[in-house]
This record gives structure tokens, sequence and C-alpha cells, in this order.
């Protein structure tokens, strides 16, 4: 197993809330005659986001679009399918629950690679160390920023981040277009040495992948407009950047607000790794749900204002959040565990902002 594995231990001293909230769960997923898969209603769900990004880009390279606004809206549009297909489909795939077909959930989770990102890389970043270290100082990636941004009370405190509160939505935006564009390198170059990819060959030929995977991305999503389109080759530039910088700002905002947040809390492993906490508590203390009561907005980021449940239950589809929620409040409630929760996705980005001041102070 990855070296990171044995470094940090969770608490042996078991309770029954998980087995208690797990048994629970599981009857309900029986009772309702379901599966832990997302079944028809994520697979119209990927056929909406799927349209919603691939749509306006066939209409753009159609010629149909001779408007200058018009065009830039058209990348407004895909920059929500693609946050649609990123937090919908792309997720449950690579955490295996698209489909009960491994070999679908396989291929589904490659819509990320024609998208600019690269699968595997992502499951060693989300599946192996966010899920497994979650707020971890070292070991999850979600709370390692950039050196202008500190997401953690241990991270080390610079000047500038005095003035984070301000400047942090702005480089949000970012994310997506480092991410197509860098961050996978980056993140095959550490996983080699931190021995995530565990050998010499494996890394050579993930980042020929990677590279591979770019040329296309960038070939289809730039070259291609800048051939067929009635529009200037810089104005194509535009309408990319446009849409990644909208991208990126709705996943990193979804994402921030559920784990930097006043409520969450910081676990330090002790001198021999070991954590305080079980690792279900763990889960628990280290995330925060927001928006419960909007269906429309849950709907369209694939339940992560549900982001205990999925932590908790990450083999099972977002389509079943909302329900397991209730069980889940209400186990943490008899088991005296914290269960937090925003009322709504605005309340969470206020305190958010709250949290990068107190982490810049």
């Amino acid at each position: 197993m990855p070296m990171i594995k044995s470094q940090y231990k969770f608490s042996s001293a078991q309770s029954d809330f998980f087995p208690s909230l797990h048994k629970k769960v599981n009857q309900y997923i029986k009772s309702a005659g379901r599966t832990n898969y997302g079944g028809i209603p994520l697979m119209i769900k990927t056929a909406v986001m799927l349209l919603l990004f691939f749509g306006p880009f066939v209409l753009m390279l159609s010629g149909a679009i001779t408007s200058v606004s018009t065009f830039l809206m058209m990348w407004v549009l895909m920059a929500f399918g693609l946050t649609g297909i990123g937090v919908n489909v792309m997720h449950d795939a690579n955490h295996g629950v698209f489909s009960p077909n491994k070999t679908i959930n396989y291929l589904v989770s490659l819509i990320m690679n024609v998208l600019g990102g690269d699968a595997a890389i992502w499951r060693i970043q989300h599946n192996t160390l966010h899920h497994s270290f979650t707020n971890i100082h070292g070991a999850d990636e979600d709370i390692i920023g950039p050196p202008m941004l500190r997401f953690s009370p241990h991270d080390a405190k610079k000047p500038i981040h005095k003035h984070q509160f301000i400047y942090a939505w702005f480089l949000y935006s970012l994310m997506t277009l480092i991410k197509v564009a860098y961050t996978d390198f980056k993140r095959a170059v550490r996983y080699r040495r931190m021995n995530l990819i565990t050998s010499r060959k494996a890394f050579i030929t993930r980042l020929f992948k990677i590279a591979g995977g770019k040329v296309f991305y960038f070939g289809y999503m730039l070259l291609l407009p800048m051939l067929l389109v009635p529009f200037s080759p810089w104005l194509v530039v535009v309408g990319f950047l446009l849409m990644h910088l909208v991208c990126g700002f709705i996943l990193s905002i979804i994402f921030q607000a559920a784990h930097v947040m006043p409520g969450s809390e910081y676990p330090v492993p002790d001198e021999n790794g070991r954590l305080e906490n079980e690792w279900a508590v763990h889960q628990m203390l280290t995330t925060c749900n927001f928006s419960p009561k909007s269906a429309i907005f849950s709907w369209f980021i694939g339940g992560l204002n549900y982001q205990i449940e999925h932590h908790l239950f990450a083999n099972i589809s977002h389509v079943h959040y909302r329900k397991i929620s209730v069980l889940v409040a209400e186990t943490a409630r008899e088991y005296g565990i914290p269960y937090n929760c925003e009322k709504s996705f605005a309340h969470a980005l206020q305190n958010h902002g709250r949290m990068l001041y107190q982490l810049g102070r």
C-alpha cells in the first residue's frame, strides 16, 4: 500500500455510531427497493449535463452563432455543463457508484480525460488522500493551497494572508484553468515521490497519458473553434478562459464551503501518527453540509451540499444523500456528535470568508 496509508492511524476505540448508522442506511436502501447506484435519475442527469456542455459547443462549430455576445454566452453555458459533468457524472463514476458495472464506471470516469483532466490522478488526490485524511495538514491536498492562500491553521502564515479573505475569491476562478494546464503533472510527480504511483514505468506512462490528454483537449477546445467559427482566434481564447473562470469559481466555492469552515476541525496526529478519533467521527468533525433545503441547487451540484453523507458513504451515489442525511443527523444526535450544517449556501460562503479572515490573522 502507499506509504501515506501507514503514516496515520485512526483511533482503535470504536463506538457504535457508525455501525448503527450503517445499519440504518442499509435498511433504508433495502426498504426503498433501491441500490447504492445512481440508476435512471443519474442517467437522465448525465444526458442533461453532457448536452449543456457539448450542445453549445457544437452549435458554435456549426457557424450558427454570429453574435459576439451570444458566442460568449455559449461558453458560459458550457461552464455550467462542465461543472455539472464534474460534480455529478465524473465524481460518481470515479467513486464507482455511477453503475454497478465496473467497466461502465471506468469508461464514464474517462470523461474527465476528455475534458482536460486525468481520472487516475484525480482518484489518488480525491479518493485516496482527501477522503482518507480529511483536513489533515500535509495529507489532504484539498487544504493545500497556493502560497498566497492559507486553508489550514497548521500552514505557515505569511503577511499577505491578512488579505486573503478579499483576494481568494478571484484566485478560486483559476482552479480548473491551472489544473488542465499544470496541476496533473505536478501531482503525478508528487505521487511518485510518495510511492502512490508505485513504479517508474507507471509514472512515465502516466505522464505520457496526461500529456496526450492535454494535447487532445486543447486541440478540440481551442484549435477546432479557431478553424471553424466566424470569429477571430483571440475571441475563442477569451471564450475558453471565460468558461474556465466561471467553472473554476463554482467548483472552488463548493469545495471550500465543505471543509474550510469555522466549525470544521483540523486534527493533528500524535508523534506516532495516531489520530484522536475513529474514522467516521473524524469525517463528521472535518466536514460541513450546506443548503439542505434547496433541491434544485443540490441536484445541480451532485449532492455535494451533503458533504458529510458523501464522506461517510462515498460508496453510495449522491442521488440518495438527501434521504440519508436525515438518518445521519438523527444518529449524530443520539451519540452526541456534531453535525455541521449551514442553512444556506450564502451563509456557508459568508462563514467561509470569516474562516479565511481568521486564518490570515
